[in-house]
């Protein structure tokens, strides 16, 4: 599996696993970023002098860009990060930046500030590290602006995605790191498979023995069927198969199955009352519609709340058996029906082998 967990310890604690995580360092320092954003104004006077000491009223603050060097800022904050609602990295002139976006009222006290400072340098701060201090060439407004700096491509990915996030409201301090090898994981997921395998071929054999050869084979068709589609879809989505997704495709299999003894059993019961071949496998599928779909339909909301309440393991299993009620209602009710008509349609039965 590939879904983060992230679970409570104690009263001070978290503990964080991240599987399939090829840089952990860089996760120890997104972690440990409270990114705390703000937007300041600078000292110019102090700050040509050296920036070797804060006037009152002023903090001294190491420049980001470059090594050594400090610049002097107020402490009043002209806008907080508290007031973003949105941060994209994106490419300015071919380099890496991060455009924000304030709500209402952030929108309105920057544009007020910037209107009231054309020509002075503001500084975007970080946790207490300026990352730039461009001049306020003219008002800023409209409640959006780009963040520029000495950015990789990653570095303004993981910017963007720490200020979407918010500020933690008190640093975190790394107290333990382990790297676990793919060995438990693999083996998971290889008795899940194996698991999923005997289940579907002891699925496949009963409904062979209760229903004969031709509406056992074209049931067993419909249900790989249904599962290449699941993979199919899976793989569209680009969703990872976890084992919590493994187990939403057994659950699948027994799904996909009961469809199709409630359309088999209706039939049956058509063909003790007399009717047709043709008006017997008629009426069955009509009739056994409506209790498919009920059945489906209730377990369907149920898997979508399942993905919005859920945590990561469940939303695999959510998404998985939902794919799966999908594929199962056509499978069922579509798929078996067609090779049903093109056999019926090539044997003209006078009788159904069920």
């Amino acid at each position: 599996t590939r879904e983060p967990s992230i679970q409570r310890q104690g009263d001070d604690r978290i503990l964080v696993q991240l599987p399939g995580v090829d840089d952990p360092e860089r996760i120890k320092n997104l972690l440990g970023q409270t990114a705390k954003l703000s937007f300041r104004l600078v000292d110019e006077a102090a700050s040509m002098e050296g920036g070797l000491r804060a006037p009152p009223g002023t903090e001294r603050l190491p420049s980001q860009e470059q090594a050594g060097q400090h610049w002097i800022v107020q402490k009043v904050v002209m806008v907080s990060g508290d007031m973003l609602v949105d941060a994209q990295p994106s490419f300015q002139e071919g380099m890496p930046v991060v455009s924000f976006r304030f709500d209402a009222q952030g929108g309105k006290r920057f544009g007020e500030a910037t209107r009231k400072n054309v020509g002075r340098l503001f500084a975007i701060v970080l946790d207490n590290k300026v990352i730039s201090a461009p001049v306020i060439r003219e008002p800023i407004l409209g409640g959006s602006g780009v963040i520029s700096g000495s950015f990789t491509t990653q570095s303004a990915q993981d910017l963007a995605l720490l200020l979407r996030a918010g500020a933690l409201p008190a640093p975190i301090k790394v107290l333990e790191e382990r790297t676990v090898g793919p060995g438990l994981g693999a083996d998971s997921i290889k008795a899940g498979t194996y698991a999923s395998l005997v289940g579907l071929v002891l699925v496949m054999i009963s409904v062979m023995i209760c229903y004969g050869g031709l509406f056992g084979t074209i049931a067993n068709i419909g249900l790989l069927m249904n599962i290449a589609l699941i993979f199919a879809a899976l793989s569209f989505l680009q969703a990872t198969l976890t084992l919590p997704g493994i187990a939403g495709i057994v659950l699948t299999i027994g799904m996909a199955v009961d469809a199709n003894v409630l359309i088999y059993e209706r039939i049956r019961e058509e063909v003790r009352l007399g009717r047709s071949a043709i008006s017997a496998l008629d009426s069955g599928f009509k009739h056994a519609m409506s209790s498919i779909m009920d059945a489906n339909i209730t377990t369907l909301i149920a898997a979508i709340l399942l993905f919005i309440f859920g945590s990561g393991t469940i939303k695999g299993f959510a998404v998985t058996l939902s794919i799966g009620i999908i594929t199962s209602i056509f499978t069922a009710t579509m798929f078996a029906q067609l090779l049903i008509v093109w056999w019926t349609q090539a044997k003209r039965p006078k009788t159904l082998p069920i």
